[in-house]
């Protein structure tokens, strides 16, 4: 039913392929306009409107080490880097 479609990039100018995957997923979303935009320049556009993410560093509650978190870390509750956290949710899916 749909076809491959080959759009130009109204912020780059550069040729983008609107797949037919992707139309059907704007068809079933209710979505009437095809993207204006190559990926790229969604994913810069994206980004620049949601600001630069700040990461700040804590100690991780389980092991010690050091613990980066895109969040302000407060005392009442416990931090953990991202391998004590991965093994967390492993634990807590295994019960």
């Amino acid at each position: 039913m749909y076809e491959d479609k080959t759009l130009i990039c109204k912020e780059c100018g550069n040729e983008f392929v609107f797949t037919a995957g992707e139309q059907e997923f704007y068809a079933e979303k209710g979505f009437v306009n095809e993207p204006q935009r190559c990926k790229a320049c969604r994913d810069a556009r994206k980004n620049a409107l949601r600001g630069e993410r700040v990461m700040h560093e804590a100690v991780c509650a389980s092991c010690g080490g050091v613990a980066k978190v895109p969040f302000e870390p407060r005392e009442d509750k416990p931090v953990y880097c991202s391998e004590c956290f991965a093994k967390m949710k492993e634990e807590q899916a295994e019960e």
